[in-house]
């Protein structure tokens, strides 16, 4: 089942483009006697362990690569809760141009440092990304700046299929279930389309905050929805609204959303760290939450949950 808007070409072109500047990361298979694996086996996609700390340098890269001198001449601006902003700072100085990446108050310091890092130059504004966004669009047209979706784009999206196809080449071939965390759904909508074209019987279920289940509502009202307010701590998957785009191929996609809290996804954090060795932000251990706090049916299943992001906040907090 590929979606009409975006499909397999174009996510293997993304993985041709991308070469060697993103990581082709490990999927791993966790030990049936760790605890709190349930019956059936389970595969952890590291994507903490890509360039710049998750999945976001690969769409951010495909997208910048993908313009024209002109374009990327004259600068690059986006709006991220942290993670994006990073992927399009390191995708801005493989290509040399200047990057400005506007972050709500909830971004965490320490990932605001990091961009600065990678040679972007970070704005404040607003207290989630939407308000950042918005900022950051205005930016692009009085400026004239190049303006990079964070997940409404299709070369973002495209890029960030190439997770899928790397899942279904390292996993079994009998995998049953492949868990995504959602935030905007640029990562799920890119997943989902690689999945359905290359195995079309493998369920899809997305993993969303309880305190912020932007697609959940809006796949239950049948139209965009904006939140009125965010509750998690989990700022990468935390906008008010996502866009057309991604609800559309979310909806032909994706087989179902399940909704977890702040606490077990800190849970599951600490699990993957005690257990796995594996670090990882709040936002990055959704998935694996998802199957830890039993949000999923996995019983006798055979299951590949995407860590998707870096970060001690899940363990420490």
């Amino acid at each position: 089942m590929e979606s009409t808007l975006i499909g397999l070409p174009e996510i293997l072109g993304a993985r041709e483009r991308l070469g060697a500047h993103v990581r082709r990361t490990p999927l791993v298979a966790a030990a049936p006697q760790l605890q709190g694996i349930p019956a059936g086996r389970l595969w952890l996609k590291l994507e903490s362990l890509q360039v710049t700390g998750s999945f976001k340098a690969r769409g951010a890269t495909n997208k910048v690569l993908g313009l024209t001198a002109e374009e990327a001449g004259r600068g690059l601006v986006t709006a991220s809760g942290g993670n994006h902003g990073l992927g399009v700072a390191f995708a801005g100085r493989l290509v040399g141009a200047p990057v400005t990446i506007v972050l709500p108050a909830s971004a965490p310091a320490a990932k605001a440092a990091r961009v600065e890092r990678w040679g972007a130059r970070v704005v404040r504004v607003g207290t989630v990304w939407d308000e950042a966004d918005a900022a950051a669009r205005a930016m692009a047209g009085e400026g004239g700046a190049t303006y990079i979706h964070a997940f409404a784009d299709p070369a973002v999206i495209a890029g960030q299929g190439t997770v899928g196809l790397e899942i279904l080449e390292d996993a079994p071939e009998d995998l049953d279930l492949l868990l995504v965390a959602i935030g905007g759904g640029g990562l799920i909508s890119g997943v989902a389309t690689a999945a359905k074209a290359l195995r079309p019987g493998l369920r899809v279920i997305g993993v969303e905050p309880i305190g912020a289940p932007t697609l959940t509502r809006c796949l239950e009202a049948g139209r965009l929805v904006e939140l009125d307010r965010i509750t998690t701590e989990a700022n990468t998957l935390a906008p008010r609204a996502t866009a057309a785009l991604n609800l559309e191929i979310i909806r032909r996609t994706v087989d179902s959303i399940v909704l977890v809290d702040d606490e077990e996804m800190r849970s599951a954090a600490r699990w993957l760290w005690f257990e796995m060795g594996v670090a990882c932000e709040l936002s990055g251990a959704a998935a694996v939450a998802a199957l830890l706090a039993g949000r999923v049916a996995a019983e006798g299943l055979r299951v590949a949950a995407l860590v998707c992001g870096a970060g001690t906040d899940g363990v420490d907090g």
